[in-house]
Formats: C-alpha cells, structure tokens, sequence
C-alpha cells in the first residue's frame, strides 16, 4: 500500500539576501513524504528563483500528477524538472535505504571579510580550516584586499571564492593584482570568475589561482574535462536532477582528477541535513558548501545539529497534496 503527502512551506529570509540582484524575502518550496508500507521517505523541491528554469507552481503540478500515478502504482519516471526529480529521488532513497544515514555536517562557514568573525567560527571547526567568501559584489580591488587580510590572517586557512559570473576580465585581474602571489596556492578555487569560460580560463592561466566550474555544468554544451587551471567542481543537486545523476556528476568529476563540492542551493534544514548525508556517502573527506541555514529565521521538519533556530513540523504547513 503506497501513500504519500505534499506540503507548501515559506520561510522568512534574514534580511540582505540578494541573489542576482534580487532580494530573497522568503524560500518557498515544497516537503515530500512517500510511504509504502511501513518504510518512508522524505525529500524537498525547492527551486531556486534566477536559478531554476521551474517555477515552484509548475513543480508542485508536476509533482502532484507524479504522486498520483505512484500511487497508483505505476512507477513512472521522474519528472525532467531538475528540483522536482531531486526531491522525489531523495525521497525514494531514504524510502529504500539507498540513501546512507551518515552524515557530513562540516560546512565551509560564509565569511564577510572580518577576521574576527572569521577566527571564532574556524575554531568551532575540527580538522581542516576552510571559508567560503562571496567576490564579485563589490569593487574587484576591496575583494582582493579582504582575501588577502583572511589568508595572511590564518595562516592554515584555505579558501573558497564564488564570483558567479561577475567579473570582468579586468575586474579580475585588478582582483588579482591584491592578492600576493605566495597566498594564492591557499585559494583552493574560484568559481566561474569571469563572464564566459574562456575569460575564466585566461584568468587561471594568468593568475595561478585555480578555478572551479558550477554554473556550467547546468550549461547544454558542457562537457567534463580536465583542464589547466580546473580543480574543482560544484555540484547544487536541486539544480542537477535525480541523485543518479548527481552520483555520475559526482563520479565523473573524481575519475579526471577533480574535487566534487556539494553544495547548498539554500534549501531548508531537512534539504540540508540530506545534502549533508549526500556529501558523506559521494565526496568524503571534502568539506561540503551547505552553510546557508544562517540565512533563514526557521527550520523545517529536521533539525541541523546545533542550530538555535526554532523547527516547524509539517503541521504547521499547509498541506497541498
């Protein structure tokens, strides 16, 4: 006997959050749950504005037509929709127990550029120190001038920088001309600098800072490929498509030489702590990028270790489905 429930959520977003020039107020998305006996599944669907090419209104059709036909117990495949295919496949794995229940709750903590912050939140770290800093927001030179106060400041500190797109390729390079030489081995990577990735490519060729790809991958013309410069991919599975394919993402990168990042695209806690269980099981030993529950006022349904935020559970969510 299969059943399943689909739940609506809107979480309040601290303010400042902007993503692509947007300002997010709220993440909204939606909390699936599959039953089939006495085994069940959770998985979210959320996806993420400017990202996405879904809306969370055609999500929410899809996945509703799917639910019905599952239920009725035909076993259709996932729907295209990479948030929709995601978030019921993690709901099947967990229903299954394909999906591992050990868990990578490290996080590569989001710095602003003060070091004071950055020392307290390193120390509550075990292991290996690595931050994420958003570049690209501001001006190229007060970008590199903050990477270069962190790196001189820690000096075990390695770094992850997202620019998504936003430079220049002098914008980047006036960004590289503040960052000493001998600190910039200690830049782990760069994702996506410049504009296309051929600036990018340029840039890792003149600068000697290592470059990621993450938008790319969502790109039809993308191909894996070890390449000069290249050490590292970032993988946002809501963004992907089914854990099939974040696994062969996963697992293609790994066979070229690269490291495979998971990473948050700012899901609620329960999308977090699988994320969390997704980086365990594919990418040990790799500090997954899952530091985004900061930026919300609530959790959902699952709780991240230590967090102080208060937890809401689906009865306290409207019910669609």
């Amino acid at each position: 006997m299969r059943s399943a429930g689909l739940w609506r959520f809107q979480v309040p977003m601290d303010a400042g959050v902007v993503l692509r020039e947007r300002r997010l107020k709220t993440r909204d998305g939606l909390l699936v749950r599959l039953k089939q006996g006495d085994k069940e599944g959770w998985g979210e669907i959320s996806p993420l504005p400017g990202f996405s090419q879904e809306t969370l209104d055609d999500a929410q059709r899809a996945v509703r037509e799917w639910l019905a036909a599952w239920q009725a117990g035909r076993d259709a495949g996932l729907p295209d929709m990479p948030s929709v295919a995601f978030g019921l496949s993690c709901a099947l794995a967990e229903m299954s127990g394909a999906l591992p229940t050990e868990a990578d709750y490290r996080a590569a903590p989001l710095c602003t550029g003060d070091p004071d912050e950055l020392f307290a939140m390193l120390e509550a770290i075990p292991g290996e120190k690595v931050a994420k800093v958003k570049v690209g927001l501001y001006e190229a030179v007060r970008d590199g001038m903050v990477v270069n106060l962190l790196l001189e400041a820690v000096p075990d500190l390695r770094l992850r920088l997202d620019a998504n797109r936003g430079w220049t390729p002098l914008k980047a390079q006036q960004f590289a001309r503040y960052v000493n030489p001998q600190l910039r081995p200690r830049i782990a990577f760069i994702e996506e600098p410049c504009k296309t990735r051929e600036q990018s490519r340029a840039f890792a060729q003149e600068t000697g800072i290592a470059i990621a790809w993450d938008e790319s991958l969502r790109e039809s013309d993308f191909a894996f490929a070890a390449e000069p410069g290249l050490s590292a991919v970032v993988i946002k599975p809501t963004l992907t498509g089914s854990l099939a394919k974040v696994r062969e993402q996963v697992e293609t990168a790994h066979a070229l030489g690269l490291t495979a990042v998971i990473s948050s695209s700012i899901e609620s806690s329960l999308g977090l702590t699988q994320l969390a269980r997704i980086a365990a099981w594919l990418t040990p030993g790799t500090v997954p990028g899952l530091d985004t529950l900061s930026l919300m006022q609530s959790q959902l349904v699952r709780r991240w270790p230590n967090s102080p935020l208060p937890c809401r559970d689906v009865d306290q969510l409207e019910q669609v489905g």
